[in-house]
């Protein structure tokens, strides 16, 4: 069998790509496949840094700055916002402009919000700018849907679970990185800028790599008919809300946190940058895990004691922050972090599950089935990105309005806590009732597997 180089139209652009077939898979498909997964990781890791950009930036922002509070939780909404809209439009721009390709501009991308950010980080700016400047580092949540979406059309459905919780901790753990160089920089007394001067030239570095080890899959297309059948999918906007309850949580989390630290128990931007990477980083890591738990076990039961496990943390997150407790508070945010992150991985595997499945319903196999779930799964994607990411806006405005009124967080937590109920009860109803699982399986000919909602 002729390995992919062999296969293409053009430098870098591979035309047949079948990892359903066994052969095809270990013969070459594996190794390129995880080549690809490899730099896509760089790019989004990179992307991710800058999209969390101004969680670290408004560490630096003493009163000299002039800026609240709550001015800066509205300075991190934000970039949240402009990085979840971005997202509907990288999904759809693989099939456009090709895997490999679109890689190259998206991390190019990255160079304009971050020269942006060097060329105005000084006291003395107006708020509207660093508005502006923050809105720009949306670009880089964009790279997540872009990158999610040609990593699922590399791998079989058997593998799909740990490549893309492999590739989105990947890109999540960005987060965790630059807090982590904020620290170094803040505790050398260094400025804003000496971290932005580290970071311009590692998006050149994952530019470049994109450029010369990644490849297109001419295979992938964009499939109208698929986008405007996952709109239509009730699963598409099921999904999308319990992934606001993960991910919105993991992304809104990891700007608040430091502010809450400052802004809640009074501590300085050192102390905050000393603490406020190990959750992001934590929940980066094991984000594979959810995605290799829910391969083996099933997403949905993964997801559903997971949102119990995130209910407890933030049950005990309110009770630290009434007895101004800063350790118990610091141990059960982290805690929150931790089972987002799994949470992550648990419900991007649902996804193709769910449209494999129900290409089983309606009697398609082989092959067939697989195509099917690849489309669908592959249309809604996107959007379930775009609409998990707005989760964050959520979190950042739900502790802007906290504060304002309160002076405390623990009214958002208590709303987050009823939010992860009803994230419970929707992921038992919808997939794991024995009810919904009939549907499935009684809708299937005897000939074909029986698969439910609840192996998904």
């Amino acid at each position: 069998m002729p390995g992919p180089k062999e296969q293409t139209r053009s430098r870098n652009w591979i035309e047949r790509w079948d990892p359903e077939d066994d052969v095809f898979w270990e013969e070459t498909g594996a190794k390129v496949a995880r080549r690809n997964l490899a730099f896509s990781i760089l790019s989004e890791h990179i992307g991710f840094s800058i999209w969390t950009l101004w969680s670290v930036m408004v560490l630096f922002m003493g009163p000299e700055y002039g800026i609240d509070p709550a001015g800066k939780f509205f300075l991190v909404s934000m970039a949240t916002l402009v990085g979840a809209f971005a997202r509907v439009p990288y999904t759809f721009a693989v099939a456009i402009f090709g895997g490999r390709n679109w890689t190259i501009m998206s991390a190019s991308l990255l160079l304009v919000p971050s020269v942006a950010a060097f060329a105005v980080m000084e006291p003395g700016t107006s708020y509207t700018t660093f508005m502006w400047c923050a809105a720009l580092t949306g670009v880089g949540g964009g790279n997540f849907a872009s990158s999610m979406t040609n990593i699922n059309s590399f791998f079989p459905l058997r593998k799909k679970g740990w490549a893309l919780g492999l590739n989105a901790g990947g890109g999540n753990i960005g987060v965790p990185v630059i807090q982590l160089v904020a620290l170094a920089v803040i505790g050398a007394s260094g400025g804003p800028r000496v971290l932005l001067g580290i970071y311009i030239p590692l998006i050149v570095v994952a530019t470049v790599c994109s450029a010369l080890f990644m490849d297109n899959l001419a295979t992938v297309k964009n499939d109208t008919g698929a986008a405007k059948e996952a709109v239509r999918d009730a699963h598409t906007w099921i999904m999308s809300f319990l992934y606001v309850g993960t991910f919105g949580s993991f992304i809104g989390y990891s700007f608040a946190f430091g502010l809450v630290l400052q802004t809640q128990f009074g501590r300085t931007p050192l102390q905050a940058a000393g603490v406020t990477f190990i959750g992001p980083l934590l929940g980066s890591l094991i984000r594979p895990v959810g995605g290799k738990l829910a391969d083996k076990y099933g997403g949905a039961r993964i997801t559903l004691w997971n949102f119990v496990g995130m209910a407890l943390a933030t049950a005990v997150v309110i009770l630290a922050s009434v007895e101004k407790s800063l350790a118990l508070f610091s141990v059960a945010f982290i805690a929150l972090f931790v089972l987002s992150g799994l949470g992550n991985g648990s419900t991007y595997k649902m996804i193709p599950g769910i449209f494999q499945t129900k290409a089983l319903a309606k009697g398609l196999t082989g092959e067939e089935a697989a195509a099917y779930g690849r489309r669908l799964s592959g249309a809604s994607m996107g959007l379930i990105g775009a609409v998990g990411a707005l989760g964050g806006l959520g979190i950042n405005l739900a502790f802007r309005q906290s504060f304002q009124t309160a002076g405390t967080g623990t009214g958002a937590f208590v709303a987050f806590l009823a939010f992860y109920a009803v994230c419970f009860a929707v992921t038992w109803a919808v997939y794991l009732r024995r009810s919904a699982s009939r549907t499935v399986a009684s809708s299937t000919t005897e000939a074909q597997p029986q698969l439910s909602y609840a192996e998904v």
